[in-house]
């Protein structure tokens, strides 16, 4: 099957697509994706070797545009100065996925891990001749791929970005995410009919990404029964495949940085053998990934700067949502990396 980009948004950075075949990929669970694809961008030149490489990671349901507000002319990752490499995450519709594995469609397709995405990616850098990287950077689940790079290659990069992230997911998360899959199995997702997205929309879209004071300002204009129709006719436009989520926050329900090779569960053991610096980020209140689990994530690493972002966006803090926090995390990360 190929692959369905989404439409091009404001704000994204329209980058050649690229794409590796790794081959067969043994997973955490003993099953195997069968013929391995992970698509990716890069911004910047991977032949010039003066400049220091990024990694950037993918948010639950996102794409590579996910970072694009730290992309560009004077900004954090600034392609004068870094060569970032964007990498799709397994089971967001552009890489190995249920919705367009050629072997293993649908729920023929192995479930996955954050950790096998980690993995995953390691490869494809790899191939890439990449062997060291200056920073690895992500926000939510990227920000959980990125704490587990540290974890699992402490000796891989410099430094690490994670916004909003967690080490271990917190049952909080788990049962919105739960949540979130009855709705769209009630919705249709599994039958040939089309799903309707109207109830993921209400509990992924109001309930985990904003807060109280962001949803009152983002409706305000035109109340809340006009805004879910139109963010839910915006979602379908995006032609996101219903089980590559419910893959994905499978594998966000069962993250532990804990449950890596060698830890024996202990997740501040895990996080205290991250040997990179790293910068985390987290607004007052986050209604998806609870703030106490970020600020709980830097309190175990050795070296750790903390960032309390004044945002009350919620969750939508760690991106473009709002001009302001966005430009305080792009100095934060500049300052950072520097």
């Amino acid at each position: 099957m190929i692959p369905r980009h989404p439409p091009l948004q404001d704000g994204w950075i329209d980058a050649p697509h690229r794409g590796a075949a790794l081959g067969r990929f043994p997973l955490e669970s003993g099953e195997a994706i069968d013929d391995l694809r992970l698509s990716y961008v890069v911004h910047g030149d991977l032949d010039d070797k003066s400049k220091p490489v990024v990694l950037g990671l993918c948010a639950i349901g996102s794409t590579h545009h996910r970072l694009d507000f730290l992309i560009g002319a004077g900004r954090a990752l600034d392609p004068a100065r870094y060569t970032t490499i964007v990498v799709d995450a397994l089971g967001n519709g552009l890489s190995s996925s249920p919705s367009n594995s050629a072997t293993q469609p649908g729920e023929r397709f192995p479930r996955f891990t954050i950790r096998d995405m980690v993995r995953s990616q390691k490869r494809l850098l790899e191939q890439l001749g990449v062997a060291s990287l200056h920073a690895v950077a992500g926000a939510s689940m990227g920000g959980m791929q990125a704490l587990q790079w540290g974890v699992s290659y402490p000796d891989a990069m410099s430094r690490i970005v994670a916004l909003v992230p967690m080490a271990k997911t917190a049952p909080w998360s788990q049962a919105l995410n739960e949540t979130a899959r009855l709705a769209l199995r009630a919705g249709g997702a599994g039958s040939s009919a089309e799903v309707d997205w109207t109830a993921w929309v209400a509990v992924t879209h109001i309930l985990a990404m904003r807060s109280p004071t962001r949803f009152a300002a983002d409706v305000t204009l035109d109340g809340m029964h006009d805004w879910l129709a139109r963010r839910t006719a915006w979602w379908r436009r995006q032609q996101a495949d219903p089980l590559d989520w419910i893959y994905q926050s499978w594998a966000y329900d069962a993250h532990d940085v804990g449950t890596t090779s060698g830890f024996g569960g202990d997740t501040a053991r895990a996080l205290a053998a991250i040997r990179a610096r790293t910068l985390i980020a987290v607004p007052r209140l986050d209604l998806y990934n609870p703030v106490e689990a970020g600020i709980w994530a830097a309190q175990h690493i050795a070296d750790c700067q903390l960032v309390q972002l004044p945002s009350q966006d919620g969750h939508l803090a760690a991106s473009e949502a709002d001009p302001e926090t966005a430009g305080r995390i792009d100095r934060e990360i500049g300052v950072f990396l520097a």
